[in-house]
């Protein structure tokens, strides 16, 4: 678990950058998006196409970190790159001081990465017993990189933005064991599930006045994991609608707790 003197650092320098509007970026590379390969997976009977970056370096490397960035519903379909548009450049654009892999699936079309109504008012024991195919599927892809030896499997992180911070939810739930940290945006969880990741590092986002997704949702869930046992890191962001990820992903301080989270 993180320390408690590395949050308070994280928290204060968040803050700070948040109420003076600062959101650092740098430009971004034309064509970024070219150096995320394009591949599927198939198993089961079920295909997932996803894109994959790896730093140049990588192949001098021994292991790297992995982000499993899970995509918001408005990006779902079968053209492997509406999943890039939102938040994904910010792990491409800090590649010089956090290099990592970075693995993006799409959910199709007519699936969810939670079978579950979004905007639910509670989610206590509402989420299936079993995962939808496609966060089955990027889970076992998480895995045979992990198992091909290109990943360090101290430092796997999964994050996500509105449908897809239900997927971080559902997915720490289902696996703790798999991830260092977990960073979920405007989603929601079940709070049945509180205890199992209770011990996971966790730093949830949601805007104040998300007209989408109901941020009672994240304050619930963050409660259920207090109440666990757990000290999960909370931003609440007063006058921010649903797009959260914009001001949580662009905060240095955000990627740089991220990658300071390493499974013991």
């Amino acid at each position: 678990m993180q320390s408690s003197t590395l949050v308070s650092q994280v928290i204060h320098g968040a803050l700070l950058l948040m109420a003076a509007g600062i959101v650092p970026q740098a430009a971004d590379a034309e064509g970024w998006q070219d150096s995320f390969g394009r591949d599927e997976f198939q198993s089961g009977g079920g295909t997932l196409r996803y894109r994959l970056f790896t730093p140049a370096p990588a192949a001098a490397a021994t292991r790297l970190p992995l982000v499993l960035f899970l995509h918001g519903a408005g990006e779902r379909g079968d053209d492997n790159a509406a999943q890039l548009k939102h938040g994904v450049v910010e792990f491409h654009r800090r590649q010089a001081t956090h290099p990592c892999l970075v693995l993006a699936p799409q959910c199709p079309a007519d699936k969810k990465w939670v079978e579950v109504a979004w905007g639910q008012g509670g989610g206590a024991g509402t989420f299936p017993a079993q995962p939808s195919e496609p966060l089955k599927l990027a889970l076992e892809v998480v895995d045979g990189l992990i198992a091909a030896g290109k990943v360090d499997p101290a430092r796997v992180y999964v994050t996500g933005l509105s449908m897809g911070g239900y997927g971080t939810w559902d997915l720490a739930a289902r696996s703790p064991g798999t991830f260092a940290a977990i960073l979920p945006i405007c989603g929601g969880g079940d709070e049945a599930s509180a205890a199992r990741v209770a011990a996971l590092p966790t730093w949830c986002f949601h805007g104040e006045s998300d007209s989408v997704v109901p941020v009672g949702l994240s304050r619930s869930m963050i409660a259920a994991i207090k109440a666990a046992g757990g000290t999960p890191v909370y931003s609440e962001l007063e006058g921010i609608g649903h797009d959260s990820w914009t001001p949580a992903y662009r905060n240095p301080a955000v990627l740089d707790w991220l990658f300071a989270q390493r499974r013991r």
